[in-house]
């Protein structure tokens, strides 16, 4: 899947999960914890795409998370492609192929997905609002750079950093009190999470089983057949998909903030 696309289920995932909590376990979340919520889960949503790097010097190429902070970010995916790369050959069984490069590897696993979100929580908790507002920062960013595409290509990753600095910021001011802030963690888990679900209903697939060997492999990538697979940048995903996770998240947000409108339409969620 493309990043837009993944950056979107991460938002109606979150939007989702957070309507049926207000709805069945009468738990509530501000305007302001809705919001920042669903921008990490539209983070997270692209971070495993970040073992796809492109071309530092050039400030080119590589995976949407990859080109949100300009050469910075590029650095840092050539840094991840490689370690991941590195894993998958330490790891490797005999009916392991040969990579020459490590993109849906170890950030598309079970135990990247758990690691990632138990340490964001962590340090939230160690560091309270000043690893938050770094946190935020870094996942403001990628949720800006996958959910409004066009407008980030053209506005350039200045723009995208300052943009994601201030809105940081501003809910670094707003956060009540120091503590733990849990539901940040959640929120990158349940991001990184989806993001494998997304890929594994393409051709490629991902190795969701690792590290569980089967029948010498070690990274045995699961996806769907070829036939009913979908086609990363298809009118299928770009049309049909984004438009079903587009209207899942405007109904899931209208439904959490303002309830009444639904009911005027008669419409039950």
């Amino acid at each position: 899947m493309m990043g837009p696309s993944h950056a979107l289920s991460g938002a109606a995932v979150w939007l989702t999960g957070s309507w049926a909590l207000d709805q069945f376990a009468d738990y509530h979340q501000s305007p302001l914890a809705l919001a920042v919520g669903t921008a990490v889960c539209a983070g997270g949503a692209l971070f495993p795409d970040l073992d796809l790097s492109g071309k530092v010097t050039r400030n080119q190429g590589g995976a949407t998370v990859a080109r949100t902070f300009g050469v910075v970010s590029l650095f840092v995916a050539e840094v991840m492609e490689k370690i991941s790369l590195g894993v998958y050959y330490a790891t490797k069984l005999s009916k392991d192929p040969r990579r020459n490069n490590g993109h849906r590897t170890l950030t598309h696993t079970i135990p990247f997905t758990v690691l990632v979100g138990w340490g964001t929580t962590a340090l939230c908790a160690a560091y309270g609002k000043w690893a938050v507002v770094g946190i935020l920062f870094f996942m403001f960013g990628l949720a800006l750079r996958g959910l409004f595409d066009r407008w980030a290509e053209r506005a350039g990753w200045v723009i995208v950093t300052l943009a994601s600095a201030a809105a940081a910021w501003y809910t670094f001011a707003n956060l009540p009190g120091d503590r733990g802030y849990p539901l940040i963690g959640l929120a990158v888990g349940v991001g990184c999470f989806v993001h494998i679900l997304g890929d594994m209903i393409t051709r490629a697939g991902v190795p969701i089983l690792w590290p569980i060997p089967i029948k010498r492999r070690m990274w045995t990538m699961v996806g769907l057949p070829n036939s009913i697979a979908l086609r990363t940048g298809s009118k299928t995903e770009v049309v049909v998909l984004r438009g079903v996770l587009t209207a899942i998240s405007v109904l899931a947000a209208v439904g959490l903030v303002a309830p009444s409108v639904l009911r005027k339409f008669n419409i039950e969620i």
